[in-house]
């Protein structure tokens, strides 16, 4: 039985008025009260000191109660408040033992702790089970009476209108009926509640409004026991179902729910004690305001601390979690829904009030992983976006086209998948995201279109510099007067045909005319800048061009064939031409003419440079301005002169000095060529040998022997003219030569006398006996005739041999 005691009731405030918090959380989790949500009832019962209290609920609730021992006298047996569960009561239905009024412990000038208990239990309780005596009725100092006036004095102070049931037990009824003694307590009930001063609220409002009266009779419990259980246990069956609607609680319009019955007692306790005003429904709301944040804080800390929500937070913080909206959605609502469960009997604006701020923690604490799906999105997006496109422009589809397609593809499948992380519980917005997105894939558009522009523009404007720069190169190499309309059509040709291939490949781009137009234009100039660049180029060269052109025209004839200065050409005429063609060359370096401009600028050279004698220069040096003389040409714009007057002047004072060598070089082989071929006399000189050598002539034709001294006297000298090499020597003039030969001419006819010696004497010793004969007959005055012939064989091809090698020298 001790065990039952320590299990369902508690000492909920002491004689002292201290409220047992411990005491009464304990009871609360060993009942189980807070799973019972608004299905309780509280009943409580107050009364004289010994009036039998106890008694009455250990019989009605089957509850434990320490009762008074008759045999040891009146005295109080319960101090302060005692709590029970009622057993075998459906529903949970609390009972509250209150100490009893008019006792001698207290005396007579402590009433405060009375009031308050009382107070206490009006407001906490259902149902108030008023014991008193049965011939206290109809009695004005009867022990009840007192304490009801102050109670109701002090209910209409601090109470809303609250229906509280006042169940008035007449204890030890007498033989009087229960018919005849309710009318009279009815009546003295009434007179207590008009007696009472009210506030102008309820000046007119009746005791209805407050409480159902209900009045019981019960027999003497020591005179009648079997009759009085008989009766309580009738009672008893009233308090089964209490709170269903027309049952003994009443009204319950301001029912606390069990899990915040152990705070709303407290608070209760403490305002009285306290002496201030109490509103029920005021506290009602207090109450559900604490408890509900008291609930929210739990399960918001339950949901923080849960496993599947961690596992989630921290997978999606490395990428993205498909169905992610629906696994976070239902992990908020299962945690909203047991909020839901355990504050459903609260008042109802307090925790909608509270489950607001619930989900607006839980949406706060989940914000930051669902910015990050968020985020995975917006970047995976991006990506397919970006093979997409590139794959498209692979493809061959236009640029704009691809664009648009693949950016509509794109924000599509960002929404869809927005769509699927988004959280049931949260409206919010992912247009910043989006907008994120756009800016990205725009940028990224951009960045591919100057990009795929650029490399438009360098492939056209390499095919420009490869069709214009060599073609250029050789027009301005070959300089005449249709060099430069060549190079305009050719420049024209080649930027219209280039324009028109980057005019066809822009049409798949997304451009406004103007930009076009600009990009149009600038590969037009971009087309004349490589001729202007190439010309600078070749002015820069313009030197060496005009030294080759010289040099070919000069030293080659119109076969160009090497030239062999003869004799018979004309150098003057040559060196003219060459050195006009090489000044048509700088004529047409000197400017750019890609414009079609008119100019002087070759009639200005010619006059300058050519077609006046030194004379005449220097004639009109003295009389006239030099038109070379200046950095700039007539009617030409220093944007296209590429080589000033001053410059030509220069270049072709230079340009002569060092061609001036190879002129010279052509006159002085010209020069030893005559001289070399001009070995016969005169005609008058050959006609006055034939008339004077008349004679001479006929006697060598009378006398043969002299024919063959002449013929071997020829051959002799033949032979030393080869040796010698005479007209060798005479070709540096003819001193040198006649002082070199006169060196050499003793020791070359001893060395050729030797020689001969030497080839008769050879066949005689080898073969003395052999044809001797024709050895005698060719000494003839000691020279071996055959000997110089084939001396003189031999000097004449090595003089044929010799003047064919010195015309290579004559040409140089």
């Amino acid at each position: 039985m001790g065990k039952v005691e320590e299990c369902c009731s508690t000492h909920l405030i002491d004689g002292d008025g201290k409220f047992n918090v411990d005491g009464i959380e304990k009871f609360m989790k060993e009942v189980k009260l807070g799973e019972c949500g608004l299905s309780y009832a509280v009943v409580s019962i107050m009364g004289p000191q010994s009036s039998g209290k106890s008694t009455l609920l250990n019989h009605l609730f089957h509850t434990n109660f320490r009762e008074m021992d008759a045999f040891k006298g009146r005295s109080q047996t319960t101090k302060g408040i005692w709590m029970a569960k009622c057993a075998g009561i459906e529903p949970c239905t609390l009972v509250m033992d209150l100490e009893g009024t008019d006792g001698r412990e207290r005396g007579e000038d402590d009433t405060a702790f009375e009031k308050q208990s009382a107070l206490f239990a009006l407001a906490v309780s259902d149902i108030m089970l008023i014991n008193m005596w049965c011939h206290d009725i109809g009695r004005e100092q009867a022990a009840n009476k007192p304490l009801l006036k102050t109670v109701f004095q002090v209910m209409m102070r601090l109470f809303s209108p609250r229906k509280t049931t006042l169940m008035f037990v007449i204890r030890d009824k007498t033989r009087t009926p229960l018919e005849n003694l309710e009318p009279v307590l009815r009546e003295d009930i009434q007179k207590i509640w008009d007696s009472v001063p009210k506030p102008q609220a309820h000046k007119e409002t009746p005791i209805s409004e407050f409480f159902n009266v209900e009045v019981v009779a019960l027999s003497s419990y020591e005179e009648k026991e079997e009759q009085f259980k008989e009766q309580v246990g009738s009672l008893r069956q009233r308090f089964f179902h209490s709170i269903a609607p027309g049952g003994l609680a009443g009204d319950r319009r301001t029912v606390v729910p069990a899990s915040g019955f152990s705070f709303s007692a407290q608070q209760i306790w403490k305002i009285i004690r306290e002496n201030k005003d109490l509103d029920l429904p005021a506290h009602k709301v207090m109450v559900a305001t604490v408890r509900c944040e008291e609930i929210a804080n739990e399960k918001f800390s339950g949901f923080a601390t849960n496993e599947d929500w961690c596992q989630l937070e921290e997978a999606v913080q490395s990428g993205p979690i498909p169905g992610f909206g629906k696994k976070l959605s239902s992990l908020l609502e299962f945690c909203l829904s047991e909020y839901d469960a355990e504050v459903i009997y609260f008042d109802e604006g307090v925790r909608s009030a509270k489950r607001k701020q619930l989900e607006a923690k839980l949406l706060q604490l989940v914000q930051a992983a669902y910015q990050s799906m968020l985020g995975h999105i917006r970047s995976e997006t991006l990506d397919k976006f970006k093979d997409a496109f590139d794959k498209a422009l692979n493809g061959g589809e236009g640029f704009s086209v691809a664009a648009r397609g693949c950016n509509q593809s794109s924000m599509s499948l960002f929404d869809e998948r927005c769509a699927d992380a988004a959280i049931e519980l949260a409206n919010w917005d992912t247009s910043k995201v989006r907008d994120k997105l756009r800016r990205d894939i725009d940028a990224h558009v951009a960045s591919v279109h100057a990009a795929k522009l650029s490399e438009l523009t360098s492939l056209y404007e390499a095919k420009l510099n490869e069709a214009l720069s060599g073609p250029v190169e050789a027009l301005l190499d070959g300089a005449s007067n249709v060099t430069w309309p060549a190079i305009r059509k050719l420049l024209e040709r080649e930027t219209e045909s280039a324009v028109s291939g980057l005019s066809g490949a822009l049409s798949g781009f997304d451009m406004d005319e103007q930009t076009r137009s600009k990009m149009l234009v600038s590969l037009e100039d971009y087309a004349r800048g490589v001729v202007e660049a190439k010309a600078r180029e070749e002015a820069g060269r313009v030197l060496i061009r005009m030294k080759d052109r010289f040099t070919t025209l000069f030293s080659r004839d119109s076969d160009s064939m090497p030239r062999v200065w003869t004799g018979k050409e004309d150098i003057r005429a040559i060196t003219k031409t060459a050195r006009s063609s090489s000044l048509k060359l700088l004529s047409c370096m000197a400017v750019i003419r890609l414009d079609n401009d008119a100019d002087n600028i070759e009639n200005t050279l010619s006059l300058a440079l050519m077609d006046s004698t030194n004379g005449a220069v220097t004639s009109r040096s003295i009389t006239s301005v030099d038109p070379l003389a200046s950095s700039t040409w007539e009617e030409v714009p220093a944007s296209k002169t590429l080589i000033t007057p001053v410059q030509c002047k220069s270049l072709w004072r230079q340009f002569k000095a060092e061609t001036e060598y190879s002129v010279t070089q052509a006159i002085s082989a010209q020069e030893a060529s005559r001289r070399n071929n001009n070995w016969l006399p005169p005609p008058w000189a050959i006609l006055a040998l034939v008339i004077l050598g008349f004679n001479e002539f006929m006697t060598l034709l009378r006398n043969p022997l002299y024919l063959g001294v002449m013929f071997v006297a020829f051959l002799l000298v033949k032979a030393l003219w080869v040796q010698l090499d005479i007209s060798g020597e005479f070709r540096n003039g003819a001193l040198p030569g006649l002082l070199s030969i006169s060196t050499k001419f003793l020791p070359t006819v001893m060395n050729l006398l030797k020689k001969l010696a030497e080839e008769g004497q050879t066949p005689a010793t080898s073969d003395p006996q052999r044809n001797p004969s024709p050895a005698s007959k060719s000494f003839r005055n000691g020279v071996n005739t055959s000997d110089l012939s084939s001396s003189a064989s031999s000097g004449i091809t090595s003089s044929e041999n010799g003047t064919e090698n010195s015309s290579p020298s004559k040409h140089d």
